[in-house]
């Protein structure tokens, strides 16, 4: 099916550009080779009305995956009362494939984008191979690097930016602290993927889970290991094999059909569990997660809770501290439409919004990267009124004090499915582990002799 939508796509492109090529279109602009500089972007100011009146404000578009109502929209009006020459409209896309798909199809077929955003660094890259992201190079008056610390180079393609990441990456475990503590379990600092299984365990009963898993950092351990020590093997051969991989999905399994401290994947996949919902109802004590939950638990009105939410780093698969790698890092990767007809525009409104701009988005757990960002004011805007249910010491370590080297998901979207195909059957109980395992690296490896 996605194949039939993206061969749809790919047709209309090529008409267009049929089209585009017999029109004979003079505009040069930044669309030119897909890397321009800003001096060659055209319609960029504001331009003045018939017969020299006033001046016509400039509007641009922008595409985020977040709810205008968990900071977006805020974050315009802000922007739109202190300029009228430049005037901001969000839509919103949702973060999924379909959303994805909807994004791509409108930079590559004209329509109203100028600024939108990546959340993986796989998206960025292919819409640098489309000419539709922005080499930021010519400008320099913002250095990304002094500005957002060494962590942004993880965004770097080929040496340059593409775009500015304007947030910090929190992915955790958020905690049930009043379950914790009636089970006489500390707050984690570091643990590996054995003790929160024996955490799960013992907070396990009846109508409570010990462990439940968000989809989308469902699959990190993997990618954990895998970004240490590479993806093939020195022989180039798919490295899906790795030992520690097997131990991730022989525990998770375990979890799933045996302690049955964390629901089959079968169960979770056909309900569309929701997880945020369940957690904050008490109804599970762990919950693997990342910055988004506080959209849900800052929301009192629609999920009230009366226990104070706890957090701890992701658990390692490594025996060894030193081996281990989390995903983080820096996110919310701001790009400009190399096409757009208002990029200088577009660079002011960029600038402006990863210095603190994005401030209100931190009511929905997105913390500025910025150093010039005012973090204590952040802090504020993320916790609201309902600090006082949340274990402060364990979120400003989440957040703030854990210096594990963090990395940026980057693994095509064609291994990710792979794998998934693969590792479901697994926790499906449709195939062995040792079936399993060979049937992703044997699909790895076609994948490979692709490339």
């Amino acid at each position: 099916m996605k194949n039939k939508r993206l061969l749809a796509v790919l047709c209309l492109l090529l008409l267009i550009g049929v089209i585009a090529a017999c029109s004979g279109g003079s505009g040069q602009g930044a669309g030119g080779g897909g890397a321009s500089g800003p001096a060659a972007a055209g319609g960029q100011s504001p331009s003045p009305g018939a017969g020299g009146g006033q001046q016509q404000p400039v509007k641009l578009v922008m595409w985020g995956g977040v709810p205008p109502e968990s900071g977006p929209q805020a974050v315009v009006d802000n922007w739109n009362a202190q300029n009228p020459h430049i005037q901001v409209e969000y839509v919103r896309f949702v973060n999924d494939d379909d959303g994805n798909l909807k994004l791509d199809t409108a930079l590559l077929t004209g329509q109203n984008v100028d600024i939108y955003v990546n959340y993986t660094l796989s998206q960025l890259q292919k819409r640098i191979e489309a000419g539709v992201a922005l080499d930021l190079s010519p400008f320099t008056d913002y250095n990304i690097d002094e500005k957002m610390g060494p962590d942004a180079a993880q965004w770097k393609v080929d040496g340059k930016y593409y775009g500015v990441p304007t947030k910090k990456n929190a992915f955790f475990v958020a905690l049930n602290k009043d379950m914790l503590d009636a089970a006489n379990l500390p707050v984690p600092k570091d643990w590996t993927w054995d003790e929160m299984r024996e955490y799960a365990r013992k907070l396990t009963k009846d109508g409570v889970y010990g462990w439940l898993q968000h989809m989308e950092p469902f699959y990190d351990p993997m990618d954990s290991v895998l970004v240490k020590d590479g993806y093939t093997k020195p022989d180039g051969s798919s490295n899906l094999d790795h030992p520690m991989i097997r131990r991730w999905l022989e525990t998770l399994y375990a979890m799933m059909h045996e302690d049955q401290s964390t629901p089959p994947l079968g169960e979770q996949l056909t309900t569309q569990m929701p997880v945020e919902t369940m957690f904050l109802n008490s109804e599970a004590a762990m919950l693997n997660i990342g910055e988004w939950l506080f959209r849900s638990s800052n929301n009192k009105t629609d999920f009230p809770r009366d226990f104070v939410i706890a957090f701890a780093p992701v658990p390692r698969l490594f025996d060894n501290k030193e081996d281990f790698i989390t995903r983080g890092g820096l996110g919310d990767f701001v790009s400009i439409n190399a096409k757009s007809p208002n990029i200088e525009a577009a660079w002011e409104f960029l600038k402006w919004y990863a210095d603190g701009g994005m401030a209100p988005m931190a009511a929905g757990g997105r913390l500025p990267a910025s150093r010039d960002a005012d973090n204590e004011a952040a802090m504020k805007s993320l916790l609201g009124d309902m600090a006082d249910t949340y274990d402060l010491e364990s979120l400003e370590y989440v957040l703030y004090g854990d210096t594990t080297p963090t990395f940026v998901r980057s693994v095509p979207n064609q291994v990710i499915d792979l794998r998934k195909q693969e590792y479901e059957k697994y926790f499906l109980k449709e195939q062995s582990i040792d079936q399993t395992i060979a049937n992703m690296v044997a699909k790895h490896n076609e994948f490979l002799s692709r490339q």
